[in-house]
């Protein structure tokens, strides 16, 4: 076994086993189950709460029945007319609210009386339902037949895309658009945890050999270069077997939980993207997740003990934050300059540009232009961080992270 193999399989067997290894993945699964089982995990806590009871008096001729339709969360008592009685039923609890629908001037009025406030999701659902109530009353003040007042209600507009320019003519739909800004923010959360913790992983591994003063003894009968390239390798396998850890479970967890509906939910967003879009999506994953890796490996050769590194990772980790954040301003409107900005600076276009690339109709030029300056950039920093931390790796400074560099480059030059 080569020595690059030897130490590579070395630093991915001894993390893999790590506490802090697992219970990071741990982490990321629980989150990962309670946003997906959040229906169920509230309902332990509001599963033995009754209905809320709410009593309808429709002083009008029209018909609200169909609207005002019972669930788990809501008891509507409709056709009461005893007000005096329901009244007593509010004071003494048996009933949340009274809600009193009249005409007022050809318009649906309705008053909501209740002892004791209802709770914001309740209230903004009759609030819904009464709007709704409305608008179906005013139609059925223009004397329709309940059929054509239900076909007016139900009436949708069927809107379709031409794009006269024919060189744009396959432009994406709006479901299309939204897969992909969808998949594009699952990806760029990925990037930016994935980032923040194996970004951090690396350095502290070499700040950790170096500061024991195990790299010295290490580096006598291994090449610098070997051991920088199997840093790298070693952690670039640990963040692929995680995802595919978190992966997996997400795959197990829309297969079989809530009859599959997660499944059938991810199948209908797959279908909406093309496949050249997936393989933009993991290869700009990858290739940022390695640039951010060869950063932290330098940075770990610059440090002299692990209490430094997060003195050197926080340039690093505060680009990564604002591409973040770029991204997520992105999710409501794709198209603005800043957005078109970072999706080709090469430290936060794996975040933005599957977004450009899914949520708008750019064409291929101006991807490939992004993907060419991110891999362009990581052969150089991979070129200068190979020199550099020939030099660094094995000298001692203090100071910030510019003065150790000047330091490095005075001892070695």
């Amino acid at each position: 076994m080569s020595k690059f193999n030897l130490l590579m399989k070395q630093l991915y067997m001894s993390k893999i086993k790590s506490k802090s290894f697992v219970l990071m993945t741990l982490l990321y699964l629980a989150i990962m189950s309670v946003a997906i089982f959040w229906s169920d995990i509230k309902e332990l806590f509001t599963g033995d709460d009754e209905a809320q009871k709410i009593a309808i008096i429709n002083d009008t001729t029209a018909d609200l029945s169909g609207i005002f339709v019972s669930n788990g969360d809501m008891e509507f008592v409709q056709n009461e007319t005893n007000k005096d009685v329901l009244v007593k039923q509010v004071e003494d609890g048996e009933i949340a609210a009274i809600v009193e629908v009249n005409d007022k001037d050809g318009q649906l009025h309705a008053e909501i009386a209740t002892f004791t406030p209802l709770k914001l999701n309740d209230q903004s659902t009759i609030s819904s339902l009464l709007q709704y109530a409305g608008q179906h009353y005013a139609v059925q003040q223009l004397s329709l037949s309940p059929e054509q007042a239900a076909q007016i209600m139900a009436a949708e507009t069927i809107i379709t895309n031409k794009n006269l320019d024919e060189s744009t003519a396959d432009g994406k739909s709006e479901e299309e658009k939204q897969a992909g800004q969808f998949v594009s923010y699952a990806v760029g959360i990925l990037i930016y945890f994935f980032i923040s913790t194996f970004l951090s992983m690396i350095t502290t591994e070499i700040a950790s050999e170096k500061g024991s003063r195990a790299m010295e003894m290490l580096l006598v009968s291994v090449k610098p270069s070997t051991h920088f390239k199997a840093k790298i390798a070693g952690v670039l396998l640990l963040a692929i077997t995680q995802m595919v850890i978190i992966f997996g479970v997400f795959s197990l967890y829309a297969k079989f939980a809530k009859d599959g509906v997660i499944w059938d939910m991810a199948a209908s967003i797959i279908q909406d993207l093309s496949i050249g879009y997936l393989i933009y999506v993991v290869v700009f994953l990858l290739s940022t997740i390695v640039l951010y890796l060869i950063v932290g490996a330098l940075f770990g050769s610059l440090v002299s003990k692990v209490e430094e590194a997060g003195q050197v990772l926080m340039p690093a980790m505060m680009v990564t934050l604002v591409g973040f954040y770029v991204m997520l301003s992105g999710m409501g409107n794709p198209d603005t300059i800043v957005i078109k900005v970072f999706s080709y600076i090469p430290f936060t276009s794996g975040m933005i540009m599957p977004m450009r690339i899914g949520a708008t109709d750019i064409g291929v030029i101006e991807p490939m232009l992004s993907l060419g300056l991110l891999i362009a950039t990581i052969v150089v920093v991979y070129v200068f961080s190979l020199s550099f931390y020939k030099r660094s790796v094995l000298t001692y400074s203090t100071g910030g992270v510019i003065q150790k560099i000047k330091t490095v480059l005075k001892v070695t030059t």
